[in-house]
């Protein structure tokens, strides 16, 4: 029975090199991975295997630092914002998912991620937490040295994994919670692309109305009404007019600072709650945002609970990730509560934010010890709404801004034809 040498990689990311005995290379490699190793090299040669060891040593050199600057020392990369995006990030997670299930160690399977990828800053990232599993660190404690691309949900995901033995699945869960929320995140946006265009396209109009048409009858009126009284809509629009036309920096500095102004009130404690409340009760958009928030709390809460995250770090972390006050405010009311010893469903029915289905769902799913099953049963049901609530919201939105959009120029139109009127009356 021949005798073959080979190299493999154990699951802590350690190089080992050893001997098995074997009737062929295909029943060696089986033995070996049987053991948990992954096989970088075999060979029935000693001299085979240091070649071999070699070619390996080259070629994870280059995917590790292909980044590198001479001398071999790792060049991080300049970035402008994030290093990745939402999708990117989403990809990334299924990738890594699945090299994990179909036998790879973490480490070769970051190794392989950092190959592929075409972006230098997030192959940068990548690689680094490469090292850092190299070095005998946790993944997470990798992730957690990013906060600005892997946020609490993702490192304390990823932590309860490792604690568990179960990395493979809560990667593939945090793949799926991602897609999903990345879907429900474009439909909202897809939404909001009409209504956005129809309102520059109204700007735009207006604009061109009060700089180029409105002062052309306002020379008329001078010369055919002789200095006569306007009607007070029609010097209203001519006023405005002037003051646009000769104004025009003014006036956007004026709509410019009202947008910073706005985004520094969103900043403040007390107007960012103010802007919620409002977006929450907001016709016809806040059932909309509402129903997309509920779907992302009970999606986080249930993740973060079946991945094996303690109750009261999971009631935290999908505090962070809600993205409105109001539901922040009634969530910390919520784990006050469940850290006094009380169940979720009870103090969550009394903030009166969440409806009474989604709260008795919850309350049925604790006395069942099904939690985790029911919240992603809720958020499957509220992404459902979410999905017909864009529907109905754009064929709504789309003829209540033609209206609006009519109404403007309908009133620009009358305030100029009064005077004209009068003109013919004159005349005639």
């Amino acid at each position: 029975m021949p005798t073959f040498y080979y190299t493999a990689i154990d699951s802590s990311g350690k190089q080992r090199s050893d001997t098995i005995d074997a009737p062929n290379q295909d029943a060696a490699t089986s033995q070996i991975k049987e053991q948990g190793l992954f096989v970088t090299n075999i060979s029935t040669s000693k001299g085979g295997i240091r070649v071999g060891k070699k070619r390996a040593a080259k070629k994870k050199g280059a995917g590790i630092f292909s980044t590198a600057a001479p001398g071999g020392k790792r060049k991080k990369p300049m970035t402008i914002g994030k290093a990745i995006n939402a999708k990117g990030l989403t990809v990334f997670t299924r990738q890594l998912a699945t090299l994990i299930q179909a036998g790879l160690p973490l480490l070769r399977s970051l190794e392989v991620l950092s190959r592929q990828e075409k972006n230098p800053a997030f192959k940068y990232i990548v690689e680094e937490l490469a090292d850092n599993v190299r070095s005998g660190n946790t993944f997470s404690d990798g992730l957690a040295q990013n906060p600005k691309i892997f946020d609490r949900l993702y490192v304390n995901m990823i932590r309860a994994g490792e604690a568990g033995g179960v990395l493979d699945v809560v990667l593939n869960r945090l793949s799926r919670f991602m897609e999903k929320s990345l879907a429900i995140r474009g439909k909202i946006k897809s939404a909001m692309v009409y209504p956005v265009i129809v309102l520059f396209v109204a700007f735009a109009i207006l604009t061109g109305l009060l700089i180029f048409v409105v002062p052309q009858f306002e020379e008329i009126f001078e010369d055919m009404l002789e200095g006569a009284d306007l009607p007070a809509l029609t010097q209203w629009v001519l006023n405005s007019s002037d003051f646009v036309k000769n104004n025009f920096l003014l006036t956007m500095g004026i709509l410019f600072g009202l947008y910073i102004l706005f985004k520094i009130l969103k900043k403040t404690e007390t107007g960012a709650r103010l802007l919620d409340r409002m977006l929450l009760h907001m016709p016809p958009v806040g059932d909309l945002f509402k129903r997309a928030a509920i779907a992302r709390f009970t999606r986080t809460f249930g993740t973060l609970l079946s991945s094996g995250v303690p109750i009261l770090q999971c009631l935290i972390i999908t505090r962070e990730t809600i993205g409105n006050s109001v539901l922040q405010d009634a969530i910390d009311k919520v784990h006050d509560r469940v850290k006094e010893g009380d169940s979720v469903s009870a103090p969550l029915e009394q903030t009166r934010v969440f409806p009474t289905m989604v709260t008795s769902m919850i309350d049925v799913g604790e006395e069942t010890g099904e939690l985790p099953e029911m919240l992603n049963r809720i958020a499957d049901t509220y992404d459902e709404e979410v999905d017909n609530a864009v529907a109905s919201l754009t064929s709504v939105i789309e003829p209540i801004l033609i209206v609006v959009l009519a109404l403007i120029v309908g009133v620009i139109v009358i305030a100029l034809f009064l005077p004209i009127i009068r003109i013919i009356e004159e005349l005639s």
